[in-house]
């Protein structure tokens, strides 16, 4: 976590838009840090940023562009990413001949050539996230490198439309020890909390090796999602948001604004807001910059129409959607845990949180941005399992299914090696036969009546306890006297025991 200010800047920079097809509303705000390093970019139409721009083109073929650049160790990449890379992109000849994907992947990497080609960045040593959607009436074709992340509501429903790329995720961690690298708590070299980056430089620099085989790389992950009836909005922001929120939540939370018919921009600005921690003491949590944006899917709808039907359809029940209450600020420093999932819901999970059921309990556990965890709730304290650290965040984006984890009996003693129970029942049993023998001696009968009557000093051997305790002692400081150092593990209950109390 970088450094803090005494007070957050909460003033928000944001705009709205849209055609046809989609509207948005975009928002950002530098919350605690000394610095804003995130930028963005949203264009409606795409291909007037080619080399031959078509103005006008049929809304049905219009391609749109909405890009959310989180920066770290400066913001000069970011700043660069957001002026350069939907132009960089629609200059590909991927693009000219429609194959979005490659053009995607050419793009970003040709990005990255740009920043290290151009002399006022030879001595740059920043880096920046990069999500960026490109949308069609069609299709939504999502490139992603790093932890910023892009997600869908299906009526409600979180779809990860990335995957966050963390140097603990099992082949990012190959890639990077390929290349030379390490990871260490969760970072690459001890250093980078992510593994995909624009910039970043000091980690690329194998003249061995491709662009994407580098300790740290900018070639992207494309998922491509065609549209459907029951998509109703793209959400793509940093992780000042997912730090604080699981997909699943911000969702729900984006539903419950859009059925209270909320500007989109204000529904950015509430989970903002939300977002923000109450002080700079969370441990990084809430004191990030935050950039989100909104992108409704109109589905041939217009605008009006497609809040309404959201709104009804929340109405209905169909779909899990945020208590009422959140629709409205609550103050900074909320974080909203909720999760109306259906258990039986099969979709993927996002893939920062998953479920977890042991003992019969569901839980969530929320993967943090530097790769640490957080529990919803301490009822959830026996979730943690620290050896799943390692696995591939898209294998933790499948759900957990009750039946597999049902009727399944817990471990018995008859199920551990008798090698490891066995001095256990000896010791028990030596301990229970010493207490035996003392609670029958005279001697210790009468040396407990002495020092119950008598204000001379004697000594009583407490067994177990490895010490005396001084018989002209009140009843009140020897109990304290007991209870101190110097006697090892189990004094004061054996000399409890032997006493008869």
């Amino acid at each position: 976590m970088g450094q803090t200010l005494s007070e957050p800047v909460v003033e928000k920079h944001s705009s709205s838009g849209g055609d046809e097809r989609l509207i948005y509303g975009i928002s950002c705000m530098q919350g605690w840090r000394i610095s804003m390093e995130d930028a963005h970019a949203t264009i409606l139409d795409l291909q007037t940023q080619s080399d031959k721009p078509r103005q006008d083109a049929p809304a049905d073929e219009r391609l749109s562009f909405f890009g959310v650049y989180d920066g770290h160790g400066g913001a000069k990449v970011a700043l660069f990413a957001g002026d350069n890379v939907h132009q960089i992109i629609a200059k590909q000849e991927a693009f000219k001949r429609g194959d979005i994907e490659q053009a995607l992947k050419d793009g970003f990497l040709a990005t990255d050539r740009a920043i290290l080609n151009d002399p006022q960045y030879e001595d740059e040593v920043s880096g920046c996230t990069a999500t960026v959607a490109i949308i069609s009436g069609k299709k939504i074709f999502v490139g992603n490198a790093g932890d910023s992340r892009t997600v869908l509501g299906v009526k409600g429903r979180a779809k990860p439309l990335s995957f966050d790329h963390k140097p603990q995720n099992e082949g990012e961690k190959a890639r990077i020890t390929a290349a030379g690298g390490f990871v260490d708590f969760g970072r690459v070299n001890g250093n980078l909390a992510l593994s995909r980056a624009l910039g970043d430089f000091e980690f690329k620099k194998s003249h061995q090796l491709a662009p994407e085989q580098q300790i740290v790389t900018a070639y992207p992950d494309v998922t491509i999602h065609d549209i459907s009836e029951d998509d109703e909005f793209v959400v793509v922001a940093c992780d000042g948001i997912w730090d604080c929120q699981s997909s699943q939540a911000v969702v729900e939370f984006v539903r419950r604004g859009i059925a209270a018919k909320q500007d989109l921009e204000k529904i950015c600005e509430n989970m903002m807001d939300n977002c923000l921690a109450s002080n700079s003491e969370t441990g990084g949590v809430g004191c990030d910059n935050m950039t989100m944006a909104v992108v409704g899917i109109l589905n041939g709808q217009t605008k009006e129409e497609w809040y309404e039907k959201i709104a009804q359809r929340v109405a209905n029940g169909d779909g899990p959607c945020a208590p009422v209450e959140y629709a409205e600020f609550r103050g900074p420093g909320v974080h909203h845990n909720f999760d109306d999932s259906d258990s039986g819901y099969d979709m993927d999970m996002d893939q920062r949180s998953r479920n977890v059921i042991a003992g019969g309990k569901k839980g969530r556990i929320i993967l943090l941005g530097d790769g640490s965890e957080i529990l919803t709730g301490p009822e959830d304290a026996d979730m943690i399992d620290n050896e799943e650290e390692d696995e591939d965040l898209a294998s933790q984006a499948q759900p957990i299914k009750a039946e597999e984890h049902d009727h399944k009996p817990l471990p018995t003693t008859a199920a551990i090696p008798e090698k490891i129970t066995r001095p256990i029942v000896d010791a028990k049993e030596k301990i229970e036969n010493v207490v035996k023998k003392e609670e029958k001696s005279q001697e210790v009968k009468l040396g407990r009546e002495e020092c119950r009557s008598s204000g001379r000093n004697r000594a009583l051997l407490c067994c177990g306890a490895g010490r005396s305790i001084p018989g002209g002692m009140a009843g009140e400081d020897r109990a304290g006297w007991r209870g101190g150092g110097g006697g090892g593990e189990g004094g004061e209950e054996a000399t409890e025991a032997i006493l008869g109390r």
